[in-house]
């Protein structure tokens, strides 16, 4: 079984109409699937990151430094590391688990997707020898115009670190992740493929400058994730399944989510479109109750490291799909870098049955922006 899980990046585009169905959208922005607009209000072109406060040169990073198997090494005082166990919770929290653990119980078998070979991300480390590229962007959503940030200014598309033997993530998503630990920068590409003549095509994407220093959110416009957050930094690798921790806030997809007019922070937009208040806002923090004895549930190795980073560090709601998901990073691109796809020894069954038994009716919901900063 396959779980499709789509997400709505977006692009600074300018002055434009998206058409939704067969409805015109006045926008700054466009999705790429039938949602309404996630734009807060109409801004020029962002060239910048965010970047964590105070933040020391030199210094190992916390939760992501030796010892760490997470994907990418973000400021040490990004919201992925913020250690959320003893946070306050919000008024509406045990109306937003129900909503959410019925999601769970109501779809695919009443079991989350684990997605570690479709609808997540192929994630490739560059070095000095990786060829550089222009990526060629696809217009796959049909603009008369191409949108500022690619090719000028922050040239998201221009030399872009993709080893040979890269590929895309399975599924129309297509996502593919790159970091650079040379230069301190990290990609995300949408629809990312190659075209007939071996080049390289994408229809959206972004670029984390200076990645130690960052929190991990794309500048406004661009990115792969709805909320603009890496998936990168959610995504859960093989190395910490192995070694059964996980050191970070993890991502997750939601089927509902709330209105875009909604957002928490550390998310910077959504695609949310539903105004019911027992649903979470991108961005939202959610955590497995502490007092959880996790050791004692009938849960899979991966589901207990997830569940006991949910209990520290907790999953940000990051996207809306097709089902309620974490993801874990592509095991294609496992195989193409090291030869073996580790996923089906990790996970000792197929994708779709790693989470059964995880206690979706004891989540927390933290506050709306809880930890901004």
């Amino acid at each position: 079984m396959t779980v499709r899980f789509h997400r709505a990046p977006l692009f600074v585009l300018g002055a434009m109409t998206m058409l939704v169905g067969s409805t015109a959208v006045p926008s700054a922005y466009a999705a790429h699937v039938d949602r309404p607009n996630v734009a807060e209000e109409r801004i020029g072109t962002v060239t910048s990151t965010v970047t964590a406060p105070d933040e020391p040169a030199d210094v190992p990073q916390e939760g992501t430094g030796t010892g760490s198997n997470a994907l990418v090494p973000f400021s040490r005082n990004s919201f992925f590391y913020d250690d959320i166990s003893q946070a306050p919770l919000d008024p509406n929290s045990a109306a937003i688990t129900r909503r959410l653990a019925a999601d769970v119980k109501n779809n695919w078998g009443g079991v989350a997707a684990f997605n570690a070979h479709a609808w997540n991300t192929t994630f490739y480390r560059a070095d000095a020898r990786t060829p550089r590229v222009r990526v060629t962007w696809s217009n796959c959503l049909k603009f008369s115009w191409t949108p500022k940030g690619i090719y000028d200014g922050q040239k998201v598309f221009v030399d872009v670190p993709i080893p040979r033997d890269a590929a895309a993530a399975v599924g129309s998503d297509g996502t593919m992740s790159i970091y650079s630990p040379a230069t301190d920068q990290l990609w995300e590409f949408w629809q990312m493929k190659k075209g007939a003549s071996g080049a390289w095509q994408a229809c959206q994407g972004g670029r984390i400058d200076n990645v130690s220093k960052a929190m991990g959110q794309f500048p406004i416009g661009f990115g792969v994730s709805a909320s603009g957050l890496s998936v990168a930094g959610g995504t859960i690798s093989a190395a910490e399944v192995k070694a059964g921790r996980i050191e970070h806030a993890m991502y997750l997809g939601v089927i509902n989510a709330r209105h875009f007019s909604e957002v928490s922070w550390p998310a910077v937009r959504s695609d949310g479109y539903t105004k019911d208040p027992a649903t979470p806002m991108e961005g939202q923090r959610l955590r497995l109750d502490p007092r959880v004895n996790v050791d004692r549930l009938p849960l899979s190795p991966l589901a207990k490291a997830v569940a006991k980073a949910a209990q520290k560090y907790g999953f940000i709601v990051c996207d809306k799909g097709g089902a309620v998901a974490v993801i874990g990073e592509a095991g294609q691109s496992l195989k193409a870098t090291t030869g073996t796809d580790p996923w089906p020894a990790l996970l000792g069954g197929p994708d779709y049955s790693a989470m059964k038994n995880f206690p979706w009716d004891r989540l927390q919901v933290l506050p709306k922006s809880y930890g901004k900063r």
